[in-house]
């Protein structure tokens, strides 16, 4: 019997996003920005770095909500050290997911799930993927819809 594509939707709205903009890009930033982070007992989650514009690049990532503010003051700390431009926070997100091992031989199941979310509005902030798992960060106001949309589009609970 085959793996259903998509078994199963998740959600968190237990994180928060930290962005980083304007951090030199040379090698060694990430390390100082993540090592205080780390040693503060704080899980990063989801990480994404923008392509290196005029030897500048932007860089967000989620933590857990609990550890918000403490990151934030981490972060803020560094940025000025490492003279990024700016840093922006948002905890108004959450992050949706679709899971299946059947996404290891079909192509074709991130698209659907951001054509699902596009259609109803649904702006996604980032995009994780891992060979059983697409994860979308959006604003933590969609979070029933996208889930209920995502269910439904990939006939879940039928």
């Amino acid at each position: 019997m085959e793996a259903p594509l998509v078994s199963g939707v998740a959600y968190d709205k237990n994180e928060a996003k930290i962005t980083v903009v304007g951090i030199p890009d040379r090698p060694g930033i990430a390390s100082k920005l993540f090592t205080p982070i780390s040693e503060a007992n704080i899980n990063v989650d989801m990480i994404v770095q923008n392509i290196s514009a005029e030897g500048h690049t932007d860089l967000t990532f989620t933590v857990p909500k609990s550890d918000f503010k403490k990151a934030l003051e981490i972060v803020k700390k560094i940025a000025k050290d490492i003279e990024a431009r700016n840093v922006i926070a948002d905890e108004n997100i959450a992050k949706v997911s679709v899971i299946g091992v059947g996404m290891r031989s079909h192509s074709g199941i991130a698209a659907r799930m951001f054509d699902l979310l596009s259609k109803e509005g649904i702006n996604i902030m980032m995009i994780s993927t891992s060979e059983i798992k697409v994860s979308c960060v959006i604003d933590t106001k969609y979070t029933e819809l996208a889930v209920r949309v995502l269910h439904d589009g990939f006939g879940l609970g039928k």
